[in-house]
C-alpha cells in the first residue's frame, strides 16, 4: 500500500540516521526492528493497542514484555514514538524500509527463493553463492516453498525476478506452441 509506505518512510529514515550517528550496530538494529514489526502485526495486539481503554504505556508494556531480547534505548524511545502516533499498524513497512536502507548501505539486498521444495542448508549455501554472483551483490536469502512450481526455483531480489521453475517453462512453451 502507497500510503503504509509514505508514512513509514520518515520513521524508518529517521531511526537510520540515528544508528548511524550514535554508531549503533545496524544489524543488531535490523533484528530488534524486525523483531517489533513482528509483534505489532500480531492481530491481538492490534485489536489491544485499538482499544481506547488502553494507554500507550499498557501497549508498550506488552510489547517489551513479549519481545525475546532486551530492548535498547533507542528502540525502546523509537516505539515510544510509534506508538504514541498511532502508527502501530505501520511499524512493519517501517522494518522493511529500514532493512532496505542499511541494505543499501552494505550494498545487499533482500531476496525471497520460492521452491518447490524445502531447500536444504548446503544446497541454499550453494544457490546464494551463485545468485550473488548473478545478481552482483550480497543477498539476504528468505526461502517459501510453493508446491505450484512443480520444480526449479523464482528468485526475487527487489523488483528483479530470476524464473527458473519448471511452471515458467511450461508457461514459455505453452506460449511459443500457441504463437
Amino acid at each position: 500500500m502507497a500510503e503504509l509506505a509514505t508514512i513509514a518512510r520518515p520513521y524508518a529514515e529517521a531511526l537510520f540516521k540515528a544508528c548511524t550517528a550514535e554508531g549503533v550496530d545496524l544489524g543488531g538494529a535490523t533484528t530488534w526492528v524486525d523483531e517489533l514489526a513482528t509483534i505489532a502485526s500480531h492481530p491481538q495486539l492490534r485489536q489491544v493497542a485499538d482499544s481506547p481503554k488502553v494507554t500507550a504505556e499498557q501497549v508498550l508494556g506488552i510489547i517489551t514484555g513479549v519481545a525475546r531480547t532486551e530492548l535498547p534505548a533507542m528502540a525502546r524511545n523509537f516505539l515510544r514514538t510509534v506508538v504514541e502516533n498511532g502508527r502501530l499498524r505501520v511499524l512493519p513497512e517501517m522494518a522493511t524500509q529500514f532493512r532496505a536502507l542499511v541494505n543499501e548501505t552494505r550494498g545487499a539486498s533482500d531476496a525471497t527463493v520460492f521452491s518447490a521444495f524445502e531447500i536444504e542448508p548446503q544446497a541454499l549455501k550453494e544457490l546464494g553463492a551463485t545468485l550473488e554472483k548473478r545478481f552482483g551483490r550480497q543477498l539476504h536469502l528468505s526461502v517459501q516453498v510453493d508446491p505450484s512450481l512443480i520444480g526449479g526455483v523464482r528468485v526475487v531480489v527487489g523488483d528483479e525476478v530470476l524464473d527458473t521453475s519448471v511452471k515458467a517453462r511450461l508457461e514459455q512453451m505453452k506460449a511459443a506452441l500457441l504463437a
